[in-house]
């Protein structure tokens, strides 16, 4: 299924960028920020989101500070390909409490996963009850961030590639 490709002027990616920063910006700043009156802003917002370019608004965590301090990159070989296989691993990934990201990948793996947890310890007791009962797992490799550099929800490339 290929998804629809918006056609948005240079005012609307001004906007998107501003709600990409801060969620809960309100109308009044978003204008002043965009040169827009308060109204102008709002019919845009409310646009945007009717047209789907902002697809919720969300509260990002600090999850370190809520006691998940280890972050396991997780890479998950399957044992084929099959339609049915992967529906069945999609459908079982998708009930692991612990994980926060999990996609369908090219390349030498099958399926991408990040999992936080408190501890190695709490990894590996999700290794055992979570990670080792999905069906269809011929291998899974592990690998814990060290330092997370920057983490974004939007990529800056996004507002600067306008047509």
């Amino acid at each position: 299924m290929e998804t629809e490709i918006l056609s948005l002027d240079p005012m609307d990616y001004r906007v998107l960028q501003e709600i990409a920063a801060d969620g809960r910006i309100s109308d009044v700043t978003l204008g002043d920020r965009v040169h827009l009156s308060s109204t102008a802003a709002a019919r845009r917002r409310k646009i945007l989101e009717e047209r789907g370019a902002i697809a919720n608004y969300t509260a990002n965590l600090h999850i370190e500070r809520l006691g998940y301090g280890v972050t396991a990159l997780v890479s998950i070989e399957l044992q084929s390909q099959a339609e049915e296989v992967l529906n069945e691993f999609e459908e079982a990934v998708v009930r692991c409490p612990s994980m926060s990201f999990c996609s369908f990948v090219s390349g030498d793996t099958d399926f991408v996963m990040m999992i936080h947890v408190r501890s190695f310890g709490d990894y590996d007791r999700i290794y055992r009850r979570e990670l080792s009962k999905l069906p269809h797992v011929a291998k899974i490799r592990s690998s814990f961030v060290m330092r997370q550099v920057t983490q974004r929800t939007t990529p800056p490339i996004v507002f600067t590639n306008q047509e």
